[in-house]
């Protein structure tokens, strides 16, 4: 299958976000994300990130800028499907980001040609967090990155996030009864209950994000080539071990951020910052 042609469009955003990155440096190194396991990515470039959605999205910035600065490579993120029916600039910055809609033959075309990958297999579900599910996954069935990863033989690594669901606090929990209104009306609008928002605030009662330091680690790489007599049991094994190293590296995470002093982008505590 064919990639589809650019259109000059999608060339210029392409130059204009590549500009952007190149420029972020001078801002990472003030906000100072804690990052470990760097040494982790295959110096290739083939493999799939498999990551963790926060209320902010940072990842999205965060997981492809450190790839590219580390071993040199442009990361394809696989976005979930709804971002399939945008339309204009959206679409155009959507795919000069290097982002493609995320069903099988597009993993599967990606692969064939060597691409560095980033899924989320809990889609932009696992962005709107209600109280109390704040760093979850919610994978549910979801296996799909396992299977083509195995069709492949591309190694896995996953890519966990803490911080971004600190920025905002959700004040509702998904079964209250403002839950459930909330995925009664995403899907009236939607078709999909799965995408409602809760109620959150930011600093004090207002929806001003709190400035919170992100930290990102990146875990050793998963081996998906099955051994004799496994390949029946490997994909929902390999999807297993996925989400079990990407929960514990989270749960590591969470508890190096609470004793960051640096954790709340507090100038005074940036000498005293954590790092790996």
């Amino acid at each position: 299958m064919t990639e589809p042609a650019i259109s000059p469009s999608v060339r210029a955003l392409e130059t204009l976000l590549d500009t952007a990155t190149d420029a972020l440096s001078p801002l990472m190194r003030l906000y100072r994300p804690y990052v470990r396991g760097l040494q982790n990515l295959p110096a290739d470039g083939r493999f799939l990130l498999v990551g963790n959605h926060t209320q902010n999205s940072s990842e999205v910035l965060l997981i492809p800028y450190y790839v590219r600065s580390a071993i040199g490579t442009r990361v394809r993120p696989l976005a979930d499907r709804q971002f399939g029916r945008m339309r204009g600039l959206q679409a155009d910055l959507v795919t000069a980001y290097g982002a493609v809609v995320g069903t099988p033959d597009a993993a599967h075309r990606l692969m064939d040609q060597d691409e560095t990958i980033l899924v989320f297999p809990g889609g932009a579900r696992e962005i709107a967090k209600y109280r109390g599910e704040e760093y979850t996954l919610s994978w549910q069935n979801r296996d799909g990155f396992a299977r083509i990863a195995i069709e492949h033989g591309y190694p896995i690594v996953t890519a966990a996030l803490v911080g971004g669901d600190d920025v905002y606090t959700s004040i509702v929990s998904r079964d209250s009864r403002l839950g459930r209104a909330s995925r009664w009306l995403s899907h009236r609008l939607s078709g999909r209950s799965d995408m409602g928002m809760p109620l959150v605030r930011g600093i004090g009662p207002t929806l001003v994000p709190r400035p919170q330091r992100m930290y990102l680690s990146f875990g050793p790489p998963i081996a998906t080539t099955p051994t004799e007599g496994e390949a029946d049991a490997w994909t929902p094994a390999i999807k297993g071990r996925a989400q079990r190293q990407l929960e514990a590296e989270l749960e590591d995470l969470q508890q190096i951020r609470s004793t960051d002093p640096f954790r709340q982008l507090n100038p005074l505590s940036w000498p005293a910052a954590l790092t790996p």
